[in-house]
């Protein structure tokens, strides 16, 4: 990590992110360079909800959940831009998502993300998540940011 690394631990997520149990998918934030870059984990266990349907037996993480998981520290990394704060990164696209091996109850997922572009509220980003260094998953995100006063309830 370098000079402009930060470390957040969950509760600090809970302060950037809205999202709460049981769709909170990142543990902690290992290093982030804010709109350039962000390295997050989740330490996947037995006890995750969605074992109880996927599958009976044979509990296998669902891909939209490593998607959605990546996702969120891709959000981390827009939302700790000063001009960002006290926003919500929605996720607007998902292309070349590709699973690469299944992500099993005891695995830890480490998502990196990076930013490839972006143009005014937009980012594209490239989204890879390995697990005991083997790429599990990877994708291209892109993310709209908008104001929590911009948000239809």
């Amino acid at each position: 990590m370098g000079d402009r690394s930060l470390v957040l631990d969950a509760k600090q997520l809970l302060e950037i992110l809205p999202h709460r149990y049981p769709f909170l998918l990142v543990d902690r934030i290992l290093e982030l360079e804010p709109g350039k870059r962000a390295v997050g984990q989740k330490n996947v266990t037995m006890n995750e909800p969605f074992f109880v349907g996927h599958f009976p037996g044979h509990p296998i993480m669902p891909g939209v959940l490593i998607v959605e998981m990546m996702a969120q520290v891709g959000g981390v990394m827009l939302l700790t831009v000063e001009q960002n704060k006290g926003k919500l990164a929605y996720l607007a696209g998902v292309e070349k998502a590709r699973f690469r091996k299944p992500v099993l109850p005891g695995d830890t997922l480490i998502a990196e993300i990076t930013m490839l572009r972006s143009r005014g509220n937009v980012g594209w980003m490239k989204a890879e998540v390995r697990v005991d260094g083997k790429v599990a998953g990877d994708a291209e995100l892109s993310f709209a940011v908008v104001g929590r006063e911009d948000v239809a309830v």
